[in-house]
């Protein structure tokens, strides 16, 4: 008995396969042209940005601390219940106060797993701020 796709049905397929076959690692800077700053959602830019693949980079761009500008740091949270209440103790500091300056800081998702980013600094991520989420999916390879 033979399946019978519309023809619809097979172009989305199609354009999916082909889409992801042909994805190559991307540099991804946190939070766009404004960077990593203080009072943005970053849980809602990651699911407007999409997906992340396994071997992306995040790149977090921040000013060092003036008069003018907040300090910020960038955090790997061990696990969701660290994430949700912003419990830093066993967190991995992957970037301080001046690590953001000119390029930026990176971070390669080299592991297929949760990866709960945080800055450190104020009382942004209690609120909800300066935190998300990033799951790399695994990326299909070139044909």
């Amino acid at each position: 008995m033979a399946v019978s796709f519309g023809k619809g049905l097979l172009v989305l397929l199609l354009t999916l396969v082909a889409t992801l076959a042909i994805s190559q690692a991307e540099t991804v800077v946190v939070g766009g042209s404004q960077g990593w700053r203080y009072g943005y959602n970053y849980n809602n830019w990651a699911k407007d940005h999409g997906a992340f693949f396994l071997g992306d980079t995040l790149v977090f761009k921040y000013r060092p601390p003036s008069k003018i500008s907040r300090p910020h740091s960038v955090y790997l949270l061990p696990n969701l219940y660290s994430f949700l209440t912003c419990d830093f103790r066993g967190a991995t500091r992957l970037a301080g106060l001046n690590q953001g300056s000119g390029n930026g800081f990176s971070y390669v998702l080299n592991q297929v797993r949760p990866n709960y980013f945080a800055s450190g600094e104020g009382d942004d991520c209690e609120k909800g701020l300066m935190k998300f989420v990033a799951i790399p999916l695994y990326r299909l390879p070139f044909p």
